[in-house]
């Protein structure tokens, strides 16, 4: 028996065209597979009534639809849905929806979406890194939770934001591949202004993405106005520091005409002072940028707890008084582990372990 096609969404379009084509169906079938799976987000090939019943189960003995099976989900007070999903090989991933809803319409929805299992970075804040990394998404595993998080909601995402487990830029091609097909007018049409990649601080690839077509935005996660700090709270500093990173922040804004957000988790006496505030100030001066100011999540780690309000409100607004756009970032979903790896760190290696129990 012939193996399985990990995923149809992993198909590009070409590829997509060309296993219709060697199933003897014509071409338009493509167009019709992507309506069924973009649009009307179906999940199980007989649900595609418009498509000859022999054709759909030619396509279920060679490709699976989908790539993704969700083991455990949980909604927030604020409406945050965080899901966890298991992968074929057993391996445990998280996406979430942020919904932000409005008078009269379904508002803004932002899908927040994995591009590895696990992280290589070594953040010692982070609850995915303390997991280590285990492998790159495919562009299908990446596609694949956008398409689950829309069905499950009945809301499709209005913005994407490559900020779940792992380091995008570090599995670059299976990114630029799915934010291509998430654009796609024949995929799931999201505009690439929609989308924000965000990173840990990889030069190179900040320079690359720069050039390519798709002018998405940029997110660094900042988190330290020095080098020595930095290379203690984002290890990637100590190859790409400061030095080269501002410069190339710089560069992707004049490349893409893009405007650069920094995140800056704030933690404990260790990076919320007033003397840090104003080196960040000097540090961004004259870029073209925004600074999310954002609370750490509390992962039971007493070396990196959020610090007392006023100390942020106070940081926020020496930002602002030297003239660097910043917003204090309202949490979501804190309670229910929304935080990058919470959740895995809670259930997942628990589902793993029970799986490698019963093999």
């Amino acid at each position: 028996m012939t193996k399985k096609i990990a995923g149809i969404t992993g198909l590009t379009q070409t590829q997509l065209s060309n296993l219709v084509e060697s199933m003897g169906e014509p071409n338009y079938r493509a167009k019709q597979l992507n309506k069924w799976i973009y649009r009307s987000l179906a999940l199980s090939f007989e649900e595609m009534s418009d498509l000859p019943a022999d054709f759909r189960q030619k396509l279920a003995a060679a490709v699976r639809l989908h790539s993704l099976k969700p083991v455990h989900e949980t909604t927030g007070r604020d409406g945050t849905l965080k899901i966890l999903f298991r992968l074929a090989d057993g391996l445990t991933i998280e996406s979430a929806l942020m919904s932000y809803p409005r008078d009269g319409d379904e508002g803004r929805a932002t899908a927040c979406l994995s591009t590895q299992a696990g992280c290589a970075i070594g953040c010692p804040f982070c609850a995915t890194s303390r997991q280590g990394f285990q492998r790159n998404l495919t562009p299908g595993e990446i596609i694949d939770q956008a398409l689950y998080l829309a069905h499950r909601s009945r809301q499709r995402p209005t913005n994407i934001v490559f900020m779940g487990m792992g380091e995008p830029l570090a599995n670059y091609d299976a990114l630029l591949q799915a934010v291509e097909r998430l654009n796609s007018p024949e995929g799931f049409g999201l505009g690439a202004r929609n989308m924000v990649v965000s990173t840990a601080g990889l030069v190179p690839q900040i320079e690359k993405l720069s050039r390519e077509k798709f002018q998405t935005g940029l997110a660094v996660s900042l988190h330290a106005s020095d080098n020595k700090l930095r290379d203690r709270l984002v290890p990637i500093n100590r190859k790409y520091p400061l030095e080269q990173l501002i410069p190339a922040c710089r560069d992707y804004f004049l490349e893409t005409g893009r405007r650069v957000s920094f995140e800056y988790v704030l933690f404990k006496n260790v990076n919320d002072s007033a003397g840090q505030a104003q080196s960040l100030a000097r540090l961004l001066y004259g870029l073209n940028c925004h600074v999310n100011l954002i609370a750490a999540n509390d992962t039971g780690d007493a070396a990196f707890q959020p610090p007392p309000r006023r100390d942020i409100l106070n940081f926020e607004r020496i930002l602002k008084e030297s003239g660097i756009n910043a917003t204090l970032r309202q949490p979501r979903g804190q309670d229910i582990d929304a935080g990058c790896g919470q959740l895995r760190s809670r259930v997942g290696l628990k589902l793993l372990k029970e799986q490698e129990n019963e093999t």
